[in-house]
């Protein structure tokens, strides 16, 4: 770990995590505490009160098609699940992740829930490029990407989006660094630890994300949110 910190730039040091030939009990261990750091730290909340405004005014009686890029073993939508219930929404639920045990496990966990589904596919692939639906959420995803591939990836996504796109990712802080370390000893997964550290060098600072929506020509909103995140709201 290191103690003097620069978040000047975004870090180019991968995570583990990114390694989709992880797998067994190691990912699923992964996975569920990460879920857990999640909601203590209210995380899963911000994606679901971005859903909530982007839907505002949008017909209740009408099927909403909501992707989840990066989805894992599918929580968020779980949660998402739960709100179009409580709400009285038509959902269709689809989870997308490049790690095909990540995509098992959602399933295992999500039996309960019919609207769910769930895919292993790559979103830089021609296949989903193709695609068409009408929300798009990323919680906790798009730091893992470079600027440049994240431009394009988000220049396409919201054209194939009806609604828009709910980002729910990291701000690149001093202080989020030095509370994930102070938070890593309670935490019993090196991956989780080694990964949150990184993940918050590779999280955004604000004009990060009005300089990639200008390039994408949308007008975003952006609001902080506790713990050093930014909802980022890009709608057609």
């Amino acid at each position: 770990m290191d103690f003097f910190i620069s978040t000047k730039q975004r870090t180019d040091k991968e995570e583990l995590m990114d390694d989709f030939s992880i797998g067994g009990d190691l990912l699923r261990d992964t996975l569920d505490k990460l879920e857990n750091i999640n909601r203590w730290l209210g995380g899963n909340k911000v994606t679901i009160n971005g859903l909530k405004t982007i839907l505002e005014n949008h017909p209740k009686e009408q099927e909403i098609t909501i992707i989840d890029i990066g989805c894992g073993h599918g929580d968020i939508l779980r949660d998402v699940a739960k709100f179009g219930r409580k709400h009285h929404y038509k959902f269709k639920l689809i989870g997308i992740d490049a790690n095909p045990t990540a995509i098992d496990y959602a399933n295992d966990l999500s039996v309960e829930y019919p609207e769910l589904s769930f895919e292993t596919q790559d979103i830089f692939s021609d296949a989903f490029k193709a695609r068409s639906f009408d929300v798009v959420l990323a919680t906790l995803f798009l730091h893992h990407f470079k600027e440049k591939e994240l431009t394009s990836f988000l220049d396409n996504t919201v054209k194939q989006t009806k609604i828009g796109v709910v980002v729910n990712d990291l701000h690149r802080h001093k202080l989020a660094y030095y509370l994930f370390m102070l938070l890593s000893i309670f935490i019993s997964n090196k991956m989780i630890i080694e990964d949150g550290l990184t993940s918050v060098l590779r999280g955004f600072k604000r004009k990060d994300l009005v300089k990639m929506s200008h390039k994408i020509n949308v007008k975003p909103t952006i609001s902080w949110k506790w713990a050093f995140r930014y909802l980022w709201i890009l709608k057609r």
